[in-house]
């Protein structure tokens, strides 16, 4: 097994974490009860709840797990199509394929690389039981028009929102428009318990048979609170809580994030200032930021005119010692989407974003030296 490459000094994430997730991390240990659904656990869903405007969340083991739940509640038929966009990871399809559900992959806008709503109204049929959108870089959909199309057309809306948490859309939270959404506490994200998710139900209608989905299948919340004579298996369902470690962890980052946010937006908008003049000067596109969005700093990318340039910049970065990434590789084109959706038109942004994105380091803990090695490095690079 090999470890972390010994010529990167300044990786492309680090993981945060310190004396406050110690802390509680000794205290689940202590007080001998790990299994899901403890009391840490439920301060984070207290916590997130809060920041969501009083959302029902449940805290699950992953985000891709979050979205299993959803699919589930959504009791899909066969042949039920789910839209999503094709330059997104493949849990936000994945879970509901796993349960049915057939993929139809849409382009994404130009400036935002968010699922295009325009795509979206070309390939929804009566056959769509969903519409799943990631807010790109926690950067909000054109949530307007998303929201309208689902309603007009009789489908869900579900917001994978794993880069999303902190943002808004015109001063709403995001993971709060869709009849679901999902979060994500991956070691990626700005705040973290390693792998983590949480499932958002803005329908307190759906509380009851998502609480019985997550403990697999079994009503044994309603048995414990003393709501039922028996603790009994009442429906489909799987192992879907965290353990109280993984939300002793959670609970320090959460505790933690108003320190993070600050960290991470110093470090997201030195990046675009100092950058801006570079990256106008060499056809580069930066983030596209709309007026009426906030976002939560969760990554900066740029976009260079071709493929060969971004990957120059790249291995022009490794030789200095700095880790930058390409990002998500269309789902359309991948084995499994030709299968699923092989009637899927080209989607030119979506290629495009896929061939020339690269994404730069930044996480809470990037010192203001280590930024600016990699400031120097990218404008010395003529591509």
């Amino acid at each position: 097994m090999s470890g972390p490459d010994p010529a990167i000094e300044i990786p492309f994430n680090r993981p945060g974490g310190g004396e406050l997730e110690r802390r509680y991390l000794e205290t689940a240990l202590d007080s001998r009860r790990l299994a899901g659904d403890g009391p840490m656990a439920r301060r984070c869903e207290e916590l997130l709840s809060e920041e969501l405007g009083g959302a029902r969340v449940m805290l699950a083991p992953s985000a891709t797990q979050a979205l299993e739940i959803s699919a589930l509640l959504l009791g899909l038929e066969p042949g039920s199509e789910v839209i999503c966009p094709s330059f997104t990871h493949p849990s936000s399809i994945n879970a509901f394929v796993t349960h049915g559900g057939r993929p139809v992959f849409c382009d994404v806008r130009p400036d935002t690389l968010n699922l295009d709503e325009r795509d979206v109204e070309e390939r929804i049929s009566d056959r769509t039981a969903a519409i799943v959108c990631t807010h790109y870089a926690g950067v909000a959909c054109e949530l307007d028009e998303l929201v309208s199309l689902s309603d007009t057309r009789g489908t869900e809306l579900i917001e994978d929102n794993a880069h999303g948490l902190f943002g808004s859309y015109r001063d709403r939270p995001l993971g709060t428009f869709g009849r679901f959404s999902t979060l994500s506490f991956h070691e990626t994200k700005n705040v973290t318990s390693g792998e983590g998710g949480a499932l958002v139900l803005n329908r307190p209608e759906d509380a009851a048979r998502a609480e019985v989905i997550r403990d697999k299948g079994t009503n044994r919340g309603a048995f414990f609170r003393g709501e039922a004579d028996a603790y009994e298996w009442t429906d489909v369902g799987s192992s879907y809580q965290p353990s109280e470690l993984q939300a002793a962890f959670l609970l320090g980052q959460l505790e933690s994030s108003d320190r993070i946010q600050a960290a991470r937006e110093r470090i997201w908008n030195r990046y675009a200032e100092e950058l801006a003049d570079w990256a106008d000067g060499h056809g580069v596109a930066l983030p596209a930021i709309p007026a009426d969005r906030r976002h939560p700093a969760h990554l900066f990318h740029m976009r260079f005119a071709g493929g060969e340039q971004r990957d120059a910049l790249i291995d022009h970065l490794r030789k200095r010692g700095i880790l930058a990434v390409f990002h998500y590789q269309p789902l359309h084109l991948s084995p499994m989407g030709r299968r699923l959706d092989p009637e899927c038109p080209p989607l030119p942004v979506s290629e495009s974003a896929a061939a020339t994105l690269v994404r730069l380091p930044l996480f809470a803990s990037l010192d203001e030296e280590e930024q600016a090695r990699v400031i120097e490095a990218v404008t010395e690079f003529a591509p």
